[in-house]
């Protein structure tokens, strides 16, 4: 095995400071965002967060930590399987 090849797991964490602010640690990837919802890959999953007029205040995918700042309204992990035509399409107006 090439174990020097597979970069380990980041810690997955969440710090939600009322709900005007929002730090994610273990983000690997931003799947979308805009002012009402944020997806994004996680070493623990699929997290979407939503809301009204959220912003990225800090975004370091080297260091797997995402900021969020807004009025959050909730923050929920989506299983991959149910992620393309369900909660993703009603999130961002599709069919």
């Amino acid at each position: 095995m090439n174990e020097y090849n597979t970069a380990p797991r980041s810690a997955h964490r969440l710090e939600l400071t009322g709900r005007e602010r929002l730090i994610v640690s273990g983000v690997e990837d931003v799947a979308r965002f805009d002012e009402t919802g944020i997806v994004m890959t996680t070493s623990a999953g699929t997290l979407v967060v939503t809301g009204e007029g959220l912003h990225i205040g800090k975004l370091s995918l080297d260091g797997g930590e995402l900021q969020v700042d807004g009025r959050i309204d909730s923050v929920a992990y989506e299983d991959d399987g149910l992620a393309a035509g369900g909660f993703f399409s009603r999130l961002f107006g599709g069919g």
